[in-house]
């Protein structure tokens, strides 16, 4: 590995535009974004499919897989060797503009993706709502106990919806959705998505919807009813667990599963979040609402609404300080 001093890594976004996307990361968060239908914007991202590429300092081009290469562990951190052997970056931080409904969908877990996706992980995921529209829900889970045979019964004859739970969500709600889950994004809603590092997808229903080629986009039921959670029912959005709360500054816990732990971090005046990345852990900070910056022991770096910046695990002392008030997402790997 060649040495290169860690600091705090920013990266171009890629976007991907899937038929339900719109024009809302641009009309609501000024987000720069191509012509046409956006889908979404993945900001950090090691997915083979769509890796991004650091944007400014030493590194500046190199995707992430590229950096984890260089760094190794001083990246990832040694709660996430497994990463490193594999080769792997452990997360992946996207936006998501559901300006349409998505296709009603879940996600496996390791073991299955590993044996039926030619070594691809599963997905575990969390969405922060950015902006809902009045009424706005999302499929999550099943509205009651029920089985595979009269779950695929219940698609043949149009009655899935019986099946479907649907949870009222505003600006601000957290959603854990753990593999296995049933789930839909339902339209008029932003939300910042942390997941595993895996773009393995289930389509259960798709709404009787053409792709851009015209044709019905395939469907993989048989695969869905092999890992659907059918104990998943009426599930809620995930209670935020206060940390820390003082002068200024206050912590939540907002999703935890064995992936990854995300923290809803609000500052206030001249109050700041002071860490220390010793070599355990990266961490992703997004800014929500206002602006901040990271500063550390080289040059500060502004955070934007809806910018992320990736901390490697070697970083050291660091501070995410507020310009008056600002909101932001924290993420890193738990023990």
């Amino acid at each position: 590995m060649t040495a290169v001093r860690v600091y705090p890594l920013t990266f171009e976004p890629l976007f991907r535009n899937y038929i339900w996307g719109g024009r809302n990361l641009e009309a609501l968060f000024g987000r720069k974004l191509p012509p046409g239908i956006v889908a979404e914007s993945w900001d950090i991202s090691a997915h083979p499919s769509s890796p991004t590429r650091v944007d400014s300092g030493p590194l500046a081009g190199l995707t992430l897989p590229q950096v984890q290469d260089r760094l190794g562990e001083a990246l990832v951190g040694t709660r996430s060797r497994w990463a490193t052997d594999r080769g792997r970056f452990p997360l992946l931080v996207k936006l998501l503009d559901a300006n349409c409904r998505l296709s009603v969908q879940v996600h496996p877990s390791d073991p299955y993706a590993l044996a039926h996706e030619d070594g691809e992980l599963g997905k575990t995921e969390m969405w922060y709502v950015l902006h809902a529209k009045p009424g706005a829900e999302l499929i999550y889970g099943l509205s009651r106990k029920t089985t595979p045979a009269s779950f695929r019964a219940a698609l043949e004859d149009g009655t899935l919806s019986d099946l479907l739970h649907c949870l009222p969500i505003k600006a601000g709600d957290a959603i854990l959705v753990p593999t296995g889950t049933l789930h839909a994004l339902l339209g008029g809603v932003v939300v910042a998505e942390i997941q595993q590092n895996s773009d393995t997808t289930y389509r259960v229903y798709d709404w009787g919807r053409a792709g851009t080629d015209g044709m019905l986009r395939p469907l993989h039921v048989d695969k869905a009813l092999a890992v659907i959670d059918f104990d998943r029912v009426c599930p809620q959005a995930y209670r935020p667990v206060v940390v820390a709360e003082s002068n200024g500054l206050r912590r939540a816990e907002i999703s935890r599963c064995r992936y990854f732990v995300v923290e809803k971090v609000e500052l206030e005046g001249e109050a700041a979040y002071c860490g220390r990345c010793d070599g355990s852990t990266f961490e992703i900070w997004g800014c929500l609402s206002g602006q901040a910056e990271v500063r550390w022991a080289g040059d500060p770096l502004p955070l934007a609404v809806v910018r992320f910046a990736l901390l490697p695990a070697a970083l050291g002392d660091f501070a995410l300080q507020a310009d008056g008030r600002a909101t932001l997402l924290r993420a890193y790997t738990p023990e």
